[in-house]
């Protein structure tokens, strides 16, 4: 994970979950089709920095959120 402020992000697309109420705000976004990366971002805070990772880092945390691991 790499926190990236916004150098080329400016004209990503981002999309937040179709899960999102919109209650609170307390919502990430995401942006697609970026080779190599998986940018995340607070949707409370669109032009704050965005953190990136790997497809593969980013797939293990769905997956965990899938399986209920960081219930609380």
């Amino acid at each position: 994970m790499v926190q990236f402020p916004d150098a080329g992000l400016s004209t990503a697309t981002w999309y937040k979950s179709s899960y999102s109420d919109g209650g609170e705000g307390n919502c990430l976004e995401v942006a697609r089709g970026l080779p190599g990366v998986v940018p995340v971002r607070d949707s409370k805070d669109p032009h704050g920095p965005a953190l990136l990772f790997s497809p593969e880092a980013w797939a293990s945390f769905v997956a965990g959120v899938q399986r209920d691991e960081f219930a609380t």
